[in-house]
């Protein structure tokens, strides 16, 4: 594919291409920038999108002297890894769906030149925008003897088969995706969380319910415990466990457990060895130091206290806002 750029300050043009990648295979193509005038002009490719960075290369990265009626070519190399689709990094949990389709967009640059010095700002002078489409490269035709690949009527037939099968058989390599909460569809998060025995809370958003059911297990696993509680209030909340953190430092969830006595005949020092109303025995006060863009749900957090914490004990809850 060649993109003709013909430098000209007063046009501008957008066009749409797709490019299809194989991971593994070498993309390239090459654009090919033409200066009409009678002077010279310096100019220089910028190359963006949504698309890794390591994918691309591309050897200019300053600007070059191109002369009055010359033109000048520079080749794009685009190389996705073999291992696009087999390897889970590429799914975390800002981005729970693998990605297949990208975009990048060519733009050029160029600026004037007298007497070997700059005397203008850089100006956009064209660009032009590519869609990307990582796709596997495997054919049905592969799997037969060559000289069956050979006759155009069976692979006309096998072409056949090969789209009406081909999206299932992309599901079976991907499987894996279906079975983890934080990729998996909508649909099928009944039945992950009827899998890991979670019920369900309509108060909760989507985000919120993959998270749980994807830790539902290390939830169970620390239930009854200020862990365990802390936990659970983090995957809520959205505020840090701040675990690095010293005790004696205001956590944005904090789970304090009363030791204190509380009527004390004698010497005593309130807050330290003693508190008023203090003394109940299994007691805990839980304080959430809330954000500015954040809402809490006291209902929903007094909910989920009363899961987790022994029946036996008692709390007090604090929300602290801005």
């Amino acid at each position: 594919m060649v993109l003709a750029v013909q430098i000209n300050p007063t046009q501008t043009q957008q066009v749409s291409n797709k490019l299809l990648l194989y991971p593994g295979e070498p993309g390239e193509f090459l654009v090919t920038v033409s200066n009409p005038t009678d002077k010279s002009l310096q100019w220089k490719p910028e190359i963006e999108g949504d698309f890794p960075n390591d994918w691309c290369e591309h050897n200019q990265t300053n600007f070059e002297e191109i002369l009055p009626r010359e033109k000048r070519e520079f080749p794009i190399s685009l190389v996705v890894p073999e291992n696009y689709f087999e390897d889970s990094s590429n799914i975390n949990q800002n981005q729970p769906c693998l990605q297949i389709d990208y975009q990048m967009q060519i733009s050029i640059f160029m600026k004037q030149t007298v007497n070997e010095i700059d005397n203008n700002k850089p100006q956009l002078v064209k660009y032009q925008v590519l869609n990307l489409s990582v796709r596997p490269n495997i054919s049905y035709l592969d799997f037969l003897p060559t000289i069956y690949q050979e006759v155009d009527f069976v692979g006309r037939l096998v072409g056949i088969f090969e789209q009406a099968f081909d999206p299932a058989v992309q599901t079976i390599d991907t499987l894996w995706a279906y079975l983890d909460p934080l990729t998996a569809p909508t649909a099928m998060q009944d039945f992950l969380a009827h899998w890991v025995a979670w019920d369900i809370d309509s108060r909760w958003d989507i985000d919120k319910q993959r998270q749980l059911i994807r830790n539902a297990i290390t939830i169970y696993r620390w239930h009854g415990t200020r862990y365990g509680l802390r936990l659970y209030l983090h995957f809520y909340t959205g505020l840090p466990l701040d675990e690095d953190l010293p005790e004696e430092v205001d956590k944005h969830i904090s789970i304090q457990e009363v030791f204190n006595n509380g009527f004390v005949l004698g010497k005593t020092l309130i807050g330290e060895d003693s508190m008023i109303g203090g003394g109940r025995p299994y007691h805990f006060i839980v304080r959430l130091r809330a954000t500015e863009l954040l809402h809490i749900d006291e209902s929903l957090v007094r909910k989920i206290i009363e899961q987790q914490k022994p029946a036996f004990s008692t709390y007090e809850l604090s929300i602290i806002n801005p």
